[in-house]
């Protein structure tokens, strides 16, 4: 099968992704098979790409953010069928056994393994996947559309229940960064009655696609919202946003912190924390995230704005997304 490996991080613009041919996986004991259609791009891809996260499988092949049909499976399999589809996301696997798994706070687990970092991810025409971390999707979106939900999507869906917003109706929501997870993230907020601000960069793309999807308020990422905001969630892995997403918080609320990479945090004056805020951060999700995710984009429904690449052209998607340079969502599509 073809694949792309990182074998050596480095900056994207040296294309570090290197396309191969790699024996088709073999599905173990609980593990499906999976022909890849279409996979996600996300900023994790490119910080295993670029070597912000530490190198833990040399090489790797990226991408967790899979779309595709069931092709095999080994034993003790349940719930799928041949030609099913099936979605892959970020978290591949738990321990179940750790003081975390036990809490009910899987993605927490000491053991974690993660699709497309730890693990063989979906930039490939095959993969496999643990069963029981697999999500069956639902019809009302084609793979194109249903491939940012499985990591953007769900997180944004993570950092919105973490932001503790109990009612929201009326809710004073602000997003800082308006890529992927952003234009998903607003949907579900505004789907259930808050008010949502968005700061970000980029007034042709990020800017213009907030404003389409009813933000009643978009400035730039540094501009000051015109309220006192219930909650924020800081999407772009800046951490010179941090202070200024602070100041515009009101007593009591929280910040959010939605990325798995983010550069280092300038120094706070204590004035912007006092008042009872909260800063915390989103850590990988469980899968009762992904399924009630799932769920609630369906019934809304959630529409993605998606540019697609082809496969071949996996360096110059994350070139592209490093630039900012789409509108939504980037998505590999295999021939």
């Amino acid at each position: 099968m073809k694949a792309f490996i990182v074998e050596n991080p480095a900056p994207i613009e040296s294309r570090p992704l290197k396309m191969v041919d790699l024996p088709r996986p073999v599905p173990q004991t609980g593990e499906l098979l999976i022909k890849v259609t279409a996979c996600g791009i996300c900023r994790t891809d490119l910080h295993v790409s670029e070597g912000d996260l530490g190198q833990r499988l040399k090489p790797v092949i990226p991408g967790h953010q899979v779309v595709g049909v069931v092709e095999d499976f080994g034993d003790e399999v349940a719930g799928f069928e041949r030609g099913q589809r099936a979605g892959v996301a970020w978290l591949h696997s738990t321990c179940g056994v750790c003081r975390f798994c036990l809490a009910g706070r899987e993605n927490l687990c000491e053991s974690a393994e993660f699709t497309g970092w730890t693990r063989n991810g979906g930039f490939a025409e095959f993969m496999v996947a643990d069963v029981d971390f697999v999500y069956p999707l639902p019809d009302d979106f084609d793979d194109v559309q249903a491939a940012p939900l499985l990591c953007a999507g769900i997180i944004g869906y993570r950092a919105l229940r973490l932001t503790g917003i109990e009612d929201w109706q009326g809710a004073q929501l602000g997003i800082y960064g308006f890529g992927a997870a952003g234009h998903i993230c607003i949907q579900i907020a505004r789907s259930r009655g808050a008010d949502v601000y968005v700061s970000t960069r980029d007034r042709e793309k990020h800017q213009a696609l907030a404003g389409e999807l009813g933000a009643v308020w978009v400035g730039d990422t540094f501009d000051q919202p015109p309220v006192q905001l219930d909650a924020a969630i800081v999407f772009a892995p800046a951490g010179e946003i941090v202070p200024a997403a602070l100041k515009a918080l009101d007593k009591g609320a929280s910040l959010v912190l939605g990325g798995i990479y983010m550069s280092p945090i300038p120094e706070l004056e204590y004035d912007l924390l006092y008042g009872e805020r909260i800063v915390r951060t989103v850590a990988n999700n469980t899968r009762q995230d992904g399924r009630r995710f799932l769920t609630e984009a369906a019934a809304i429904p959630v529409r993605t704005s998606v540019r697609t690449f082809p496969f071949e052209e996996a360096n110059d998607a994350l070139i592209a997304l490093k630039n900012d340079a789409i509108k939504g969502s980037g998505v590999l599509v295999m021939n």
